[in-house]
């Protein structure tokens, strides 16, 4: 019996918010890898901001995978206490949808959560290993507050609980912000009970209408946006975790509150921090107050979701995206190719012969590592990106002449792992689904004999209104030295 060897991984390197530059990558226990990413507040249908983030974030996890590192990915799942416009003040996200839509606020949690679950499939993002709700952990939030309020870093006051900014000096650090510059609008608009209008809510106290409402030590009420996070992450991930993800509109206040929570309370938080950029439509940010909102279910009417998905890991994920027409367009486009040129080499493999194809071989070796390169230099999707396009050039230039079993079975293996596999662009295993690609390879050898019967008995017309009509409907016929052959 021989001892394992360890396996050796890449260094990889990413952009640390906090450390502001990127760094070498070390996991605290070799060989795996604890993430956490801020989830949605599921209150209404998820947009394409929704569609940045957790695309991002899948990609860095199918990545870590992929070098071989066992990830636990935990991402939550926000059912109350997230008010509206991200204050201490006002009305429940969920709470005000369920009055607007006549329902207990479960009911609507319920409702988006699944909605959300159905459209970040179609995305084809892979389901966390661990998904908490806010509501299922308030016994762990409960526990975190104490534990603040007795080393001196919260305060109770009215039936509510405040973390008190000015007692942690790093407060700020995530973000870059000096205390003294940060402010929560004019003192009158703060409430006096707390002691600092920058101090955030940990427990609010429940008014007699709030329908969403627990017991504490502190009074009857619900559990502030921001001690969620810092909960649930330590409780599944423990000390001094990996990596936490989440939208740069999170930076502050939302993740500099989470750290002051935890390491306050004394527990070691997040080692690195990434941050995904926001998206743009027609060169403005998305906004609801712009009228140039989209929710995905809305865009999954106009375009495949694998378009989509192309789209967002054509951008890298610090960088802003542009959702506009033109950018559908070259989506559409350039997905396909990847798409035709992959279909093309499957339905050759099962008929291909015997061959020597070492200088394909070679140049799709050279396209791995360009992909991998880029992949391990924070994540850079667009090279990796340009790396398959490169990799389709070389074998469409393959497919025009003659090649081999051992050729076609590297293109293929290429394009299921560094497409399918790190970038999820291929769903189900396949650019179509792969039941639906079966069928259609069966019912074209069935037209292309239909065709060359047509030819062999002069019937030239209708030879050529059938293939007039498969053009019509995006499948192309060419006549090759070795018989016809199609292409989507």
């Amino acid at each position: 019996m021989t001892d394992q060897q360890p396996t050796v991984f890449p260094d990889l390197y990413l952009h640390d918010t906090l450390q502001r530059k990127k760094v070498l990558f070390t996991p605290t226990t070799p060989g795996r890898v604890g993430m956490y990413l801020c989830g949605p507040t599921v209150y209404s249908d998820a947009h394409v901001g929704h569609a940045k983030k957790e695309v991002a974030f899948d990609v860095v996890r199918r990545y870590l995978m992929h070098l071989g590192y066992r990830v636990r990915y935990v991402s939550n799942i926000t059912d109350v206490g997230h008010l509206q416009n991200d204050a201490d003040e006002g009305e429940d996200k969920i709470a005000k949808r369920a009055a607007l839509e006549q329902l207990q606020p479960m009911e609507v949690a319920e409702k988006y959560f699944w909605s959300f679950m159905d459209d970040m499939a179609r995305l084809n993002v892979l389901r966390p290993d661990i998904q908490p709700r806010a509501t299922g952990h308030i016994t762990e939030q409960i526990e975190l507050i104490r534990e603040l309020i007795e080393r001196g870093h919260a305060y109770e006051s009215n039936g509510s609980v405040y973390f008190d900014v000015r007692s942690w000096p790093n407060y700020g650090e995530l973000s870059g912000r000096r205390l003294d510059d940060q402010e929560e609008g004019t003192r009158e608009a703060v409430r006096s009970e707390k002691r600092d209008p920058r101090d955030f809510a940990l427990w609010k106290r429940a008014e007699p209408a709030h329908i969403m409402r627990w017991d504490s030590p502190w009074g009857v009420g619900f559990p502030g946006w921001h001690i969620e996070c810092s909960a649930m992450s330590l409780k599944y991930l423990g000390e001094g975790f990996d990596i936490h993800g989440g939208g740069l509109d999170l930076e502050f206040p939302h993740h500099e509150a989470e750290i002051a929570q935890a390491e306050a309370a004394g527990h070691p938080f997040a080692r690195y921090w990434m941050h995904n950029n926001m998206l743009t439509i027609g060169g403005e940010k998305m906004s609801k107050s712009k009228g140039n909102f989209t929710t995905l279910r809305d865009l999954y009417t106009r375009l495949d979701p694998m378009v989509v998905r192309f789209l967002l890991v054509s951008s890298h994920y610090r960088s802003i995206t542009e959702f506009n027409d033109e950018a559908f367009v070259g989506a559409q486009n350039g997905y396909r190719r990847l798409t035709d040129a992959l279909n093309e080499v499957e339905r050759r493999l099962p008929d291909a012969p015997e061959r020597d194809d070492s200088a394909l071989i070679a140049r799709i070796e050279a396209h791995r590592a360009d992909f991998e390169r880029a992949m391990q230099d924070d994540f850079k999707t667009p090279e990796a990106v340009a790396a398959l396009f490169g990799l389709t050039r070389d074998v469409n230039e393959a497919l025009a002449g003659e090649v081999g079993r051992a050729g076609l079975e590297a293109a293929q293996a290429a394009y299921r792992t560094l497409g399918g596999e790190v970038l999820g662009l291929f769903a189900g295993g396949q650019g179509p689904q792969q039941d639906d690609s079966q069928l259609l390879d069966t019912l074209m050898e069935l037209v292309l004999q239909a065709r060359q019967n047509y030819r062999l008995n002069k019937q030239y017309a209708e030879s050529d209104r059938l293939r007039d009509r498969l053009t019509e409907v995006g499948l192309t016929i060419e006549d090759t030295k070795n018989g016809p052959r199609w292409k989507k």
